[in-house]
């Protein structure tokens, strides 16, 4: 099961060319998205009129090239942003499982070869999808962990990753069906198919575009503490405020 490629087996259902186009459709459709994402909220004009701003110290060359490797290792591929260990664990297994998933979805489709680990690697990221994306869904969700809310409770903001776990979830139960040759499994690829459709097109509704953009205002506000003007924010205060109390623990981010 796990060295099979799924899509291969799709040849009797649908011709190659037919996912090949599909996948192309969602590339264009993330593309077109996170344009429509960045203009509509003014993201690119807030970044660049705020980096206009910081004039207040030159930072050379060397520096912004430190600062932006620091900005890749730390806020982009370690998540250095969370402080709460349970949410930067869950995040770094959904998005490092995302990209294994989406660029061996990607290889598969386009080369139908099972003589090769793209298959394991497929279910590896789906696996860690599932794994980061379920445990933030019950157990780590701000209004979940924080505020009592039920876990089932669901927002606009929650469209992203339900989606995401939608489209991953139907699709490892097609490819064990569709593997296995067992019944259902044309079923499910039909609602693997409008799962991850979903996904990629409602970029400008979801927080997809967040991971676009989020290393730019990693690297924004990194080159503002550097020149003093802290993106003119006041300083950071003397003591943290503490949530929680003597008998629970502070679950906050």
């Amino acid at each position: 099961m796990f060295t099979n490629n799924p899509f291969a087996a799709l040849g009797d259902l649908l011709p190659p060319l037919v996912m090949q186009v599909y996948v192309v459709l969602m590339i264009v459709l993330v593309a077109a998205g996170t344009l429509f994402d960045i203009v509509h909220k003014g993201s690119a004009r807030y970044f660049l009129n705020n980096w206009r701003k910081t004039k207040s110290k030159r930072v050379d060359a060397g520096e912004l090239v430190s600062i932006a490797v620091k900005t890749a290792v730390v806020d982009v591929l370690a998540s250095g942003e969370f402080c709460n260990a349970r949410r930067r664990v869950a995040h770094l297994l959904t998005m490092y499982g995302f990209l294994l998933y989406v660029i061996s979805t990607a290889v598969m489709v386009f080369r139908y070869s099972t003589a090769s680990i793209w298959p394991q690697l497929w279910w590896l990221g789906g696996l860690m999808i599932l794994v980061g994306g379920y445990w933030f869904w019950f157990f780590i969700r701000a209004d979940v962990a924080a505020e009592g809310n039920s876990p089932f409770r669901v927002m606009h903001a929650d469209l992203f990753i339900l989606s995401l776990l939608g489209s991953v979830t139907l699709g490892l139960i097609w490819a064990f069906l569709q593997t296995s040759a067992r019944s259902g499994a044309s079923v499910f690829f039909g609602l693997y198919v409008i799962a991850t459709t979903l996904l990629f097109a409602s970029v400008p509704w979801s927080k997809f575009a967040h991971m676009f953009f989020k290393p730019a205002a990693a690297f924004e506000k990194r080159v503002s503490y550097a020149n003093g003007t802290r993106s003119n924010l006041p300083g950071p205060a003397d003591k943290p405020e503490q949530f929680g109390s003597a008998r629970t623990a502070p679950r906050h981010y």
